[in-house]
């Protein structure tokens, strides 16, 4: 039996919609997550406090540490993943899907507003994975380094994530 037209039509679309809802959902996420991140994740003066509010976003997932603050802040431990050797920050953010494009153009602008352009060398424990799309360090001042990560990954679902991250640690030259 041949259906009309316009019931294929339909029938088509519905089956297309969830792809699309979905798809203008993740769009709606990962502009939130990246904006979160460039605006809040290199300033120095960023606090666990501070991070669990700008960070309570749907579908929005964190990450926050820093264990010698550059303000009177408390030092907050590090939760979640285990503490990359030699940081003492880190700031995080992931959603799902394949972002990482216009992720890393907005870290690169970022960085640059803010003055963060001197490379530094790469520390060894940071490799690049299948998913990389921008690992790069940049001098801070120079007792310290900021290596910046923007990539995929699996994520918590089972499905693709983008993931932002910087972390702040000592230079190789001065260690």
């Amino acid at each position: 039996m041949r259906l009309p037209l316009t019931v294929t039509a339909l029938l088509c679309a519905s089956l297309a919609a969830p792809d699309a809802a979905r798809a203008r959902a993740s769009e709606t996420d990962a502009t939130a997550g990246i904006t979160a991140f460039v605006e809040n994740c290199f300033s120095p003066l960023m606090t666990a406090g501070r991070a669990a509010e700008v960070f309570d976003l749907p579908n929005v997932r964190h990450e926050f540490y820093d264990l010698d603050p550059f303000s009177s802040a408390a030092p907050s431990p590090v939760t979640g993943r285990t503490a990359t050797p030699g940081t003492d920050r880190r700031c995080e953010v992931s959603f799902d899907l394949d972002h990482a494009a216009r992720a890393a153009d907005a870290v690169i602008a970022r960085l640059a507003l803010e003055g963060i352009k001197a490379p530094a060398p790469l520390p060894p424990q940071y490799t690049e994975n299948a998913g990389t799309t921008l690992l790069a360090a940049r001098f801070l001042n120079p007792r310290r380094i900021a290596v910046v990560h923007v990539g995929t990954r699996p994520g918590p679902s089972g499905i693709e994530e983008t993931f932002l991250m910087v972390e702040r640690l000592v230079p190789l030259d001065t260690q």
